[in-house]
């Protein structure tokens, strides 16, 4: 990973206004939103209003500032806005070293209509990943209350996109790995005795495969150390990776592991072929979570406890970008102070404004943001227009 984990748990020095900040966004035929326009600061920014009023609609259109499908993972031509054309935004950005214009949008020409377009200070860049670079985004929505219920497959994408923070080209090694991956699945079904091609796409995911695996590591590693000291009211979780190539790691070096996947790839050709897939690799990893003082898996939790346990860990997330980049990042929370006590809320806002992020928050209820007053700017959303309180 690029950016060093810092050990400490407590959070780092940093100023009240957030370093890195949104300071205007526009939108056009975005989801509910034909026009808008939000001028704002970088205190952290309050959206309260009753359901389907367009708050987490603006949420979605902050986390598109960077890499990835934002935090719905819609198809791009469904944050289309219904009888309009293709949707856009821009958004000027304060960062440490100045001012960055960004614009992104859904692709209307051409056959690839599910293409997204990026453009950083009036230039494309040659990928997606050149967005992390600019700002660090971390979301916590209410879809993601069933993480410790569902697949592994969410887990690790939540767990990719915390290292994306860290590491840009995690992104990329992701992608990378996925596309080997779909790629052995075709040789295997179209040209099972291709081996000279066969080899060299296995080899690509053995490389890439340890690079993701090592990375991955590292970030719950992190986490894990950041709140062992506790994480004030919430439960102290306890992360760690389960999977065989992790198994691996903790027993050889990266280079021998590596060579382990490339062998164990190349002699799982037969059994790939006919399940499709890959019995082994980081597609297989999950990302486990226990509740340190009752020692229990969060998925035997109670709700309360899981969504408490899933929000220690973003903070954690946050407060660790903040120490290896000097600047924390954009922090989305959709609905999450109605499902918090108020000794909760209060360590929750409390930790924001410490850290110096700006959080975006939404919430139906404008009393349970009290508590920030003048620290933030509030707004009330209503039929997709917002308005300052």
């Amino acid at each position: 990973m690029s950016a060093r984990l810092a050990s400490s748990s407590a959070p780092p020095a940093v100023a009240a206004a957030a370093a890195v900040a949104v300071v205007r966004l526009d939108l056009s035929d975005f989801r509910c939103y034909r026009e808008a326009r939000l001028d704002i600061d970088p205190r952290p920014v309050v959206l309260a209003g009753p359901n389907g009023a367009g708050k987490t609609n603006l949420l979605e259109a902050v986390s598109f500032l960077a890499p990835g499908r934002g935090l719905r993972r819609a198809r791009l031509s469904e944050v289309d806005r219904i009888g309009g054309g293709p949707w856009g935004l821009h958004a000027t950005v304060a960062t440490l070293a100045g001012a960055v214009e960004i614009g992104t949008g859904r692709d209307a020409e051409g056959e690839m209509r599910e293409r997204r377009l990026v453009r950083i200070d009036g230039a494309t860049p040659r990928s997606q990943t050149a967005l992390a670079g600019v700002a660090g985004v971390v979301w916590l929505t209410p879809q993601m209350d069933r993480l410790f219920l569902e697949g592994g497959t969410a887990r690790r994408r939540f767990l990719d996109r915390l290292v994306y923070g860290f590491d840009p080209e995690h992104a990329t090694r992701v992608a990378a790995y996925e596309h080997a991956l779909r790629e052995r699945g075709r040789l295997l079904r179209e040209r099972p005795a291709d081996a000279a091609w066969l080899g060299a796409v296995e080899e690509q995911m053995a490389g890439q495969g340890i690079a993701i695996v090592a990375a991955r590591r590292e970030l719950a590693a992190a986490i894990d150390h950041a709140v062992a000291e506790g994480v004030g009211p919430f439960p102290r979780p306890r992360l760690g990776l389960a999977g065989t190539v992790e198994g691996w790691l903790d027993a050889m070096p990266a280079l021998a592991a590596e060579e382990r996947l490339r062998a164990a790839l190349a002699a799982g050709r037969r059994a790939d072929a006919e399940t499709g897939g890959a019995g082994v690799g980081p597609h297989r990893s999950d990302l486990w979570v226990r509740h340190a003082a009752k020692d229990m898996p969060a998925e035997h939790c109670s709700t309360g406890e899981q969504k408490a346990l899933l929000l220690a860990i973003v903070l954690a997330d946050v407060r660790l970008q903040a120490a290896a980049r000097g600047v924390p990042p954009i922090l989305l929370l959709d609905e999450v102070a109605a499902h918090l006590d108020e000794e909760r809320r209060t360590h929750l806002y409390d930790e924001i404004l410490a850290l110096g992020v700006q959080a975006w928050l939404t919430g139906t209820d404008a009393a349970l943001f009290a508590p920030l007053a003048g620290a933030a700017q509030h707004f009330r959303v209503a039929d997709a227009v917002v308005t300052p309180r």
